[in-house]
Order: structure tokens, then sequence, then C-alpha cells
């Protein structure tokens, strides 16, 4: 089963994408899509979604993971998330790709088995889960990994929902 992870943002939009396998996950590929400062935010969220699409013909994600949107501290920054964030959804909808939603409680605790775990925790893990040389970086990458690692961990809740039962499922299960 092959998951796209995606750690959502205007400016930079971190992806990870592993082959999952009963007790071992794959690295596949990551890294991040960034857009120019200088442009508008249409124009910015253009090139996120032309992204993102190339990404998900690129890799053929069985499903796409995504962080859900927990907590923030500054108006201006969780609107520009969830910009990207609807953006990165219509782009999998498009392309018949499941998206499943998960808090960041869920992906430290996946990770790590700690749910409060440190950044730093969760990126050591990531590195170890995937047999690394070191720990991937931009951070918005490793995010990506680590959400995609918590859906290869939780796969068998969905692997045999059709798209549309997929989120309902998993949130009545929280």
């Amino acid at each position: 089963m092959i998951i796209l992870g995606i750690d959502p943002g205007t400016a930079i939009l971190g992806y990870g994408c592993i082959e999952a396998a009963k007790n071992k996950n794959r690295l596949i590929g990551y890294g991040c899509l960034k857009t120019p400062k200088n442009l508008n935010d249409a124009a910015r969220l253009k090139i996120l979604y032309q992204g993102i699409t190339k990404l998900i013909k690129k890799f053929k994600p069985d499903y796409l993971a995504l962080e859900e949107i927990f907590f923030f501290k500054n108006s201006k920054t969780v609107i520009g998330v969830s910009q990207a964030r609807g953006i990165t959804i219509l782009a999998a909808a498009n392309l018949d790709i499941p998206v499943i939603e998960f808090t960041p409680l869920q992906v430290k605790q996946a990770v790590t088995g700690y749910g409060r775990a440190e950044k730093q925790q969760v990126q050591k893990m990531i590195k170890v889960l995937l047999c690394l040389k070191e720990i991937p970086k931009p951070d918005d990458a490793a995010d990506a990994l680590a959400t995609a690692i918590c859906a290869a961990h939780c796969q068998k809740l969905y692997e045999d929902l059709t798209p549309l039962e997929i989120q309902p499922t998993l949130r009545s299960k929280k």
C-alpha cells in the first residue's frame, strides 16, 4: 500500500511517500513544494495544487494522509494552512484518492508511542522506522512522513472502505 503524507502550508508544503507492508514501511520519497513570497494567495495555491496533482500522479498513492488543524496562535497562519489543506483535499478528490486525517496527537502516538512527544523525538523515530541514515529535512517533509507512518499504522481501520466512507469512520473511532 502506498501512502502519501502531506504537511500543508502556503509557503512550504511538505510531502512524504512510503510503502506500507505488514510490519515494515519503506521510504519512496519526500520533499517540499515551495511558493515565492511575492505571489498573491491565488497564484501560490495554484502552484501548490498543480504540484500536489503531479505528486499524486507520480507516486500513485492508495491513500493521502493529512494532519488535521488542531491549534494555532496566529490566525493568519491557520488561514494559509486551511487553504493549503483545501486544495490538497481537492487534488486528491479530483484524482479519486481517498483522504484520511489524523490529529497531531494521533500522529505522535503512532510514531513514538507517546501523544505529547517533542518534534525531535518524532523526527528520530521517523529515521529509525524508515531505516534512514539521517533525519529527513526540512521539518515539513519529516512531518509529512510522520503523517504517512501514522496512516500505515492505522491501515486496518480503512483498507476495505470506499473513499466516501473513510473520514466519517475514522472520526467516529477517536
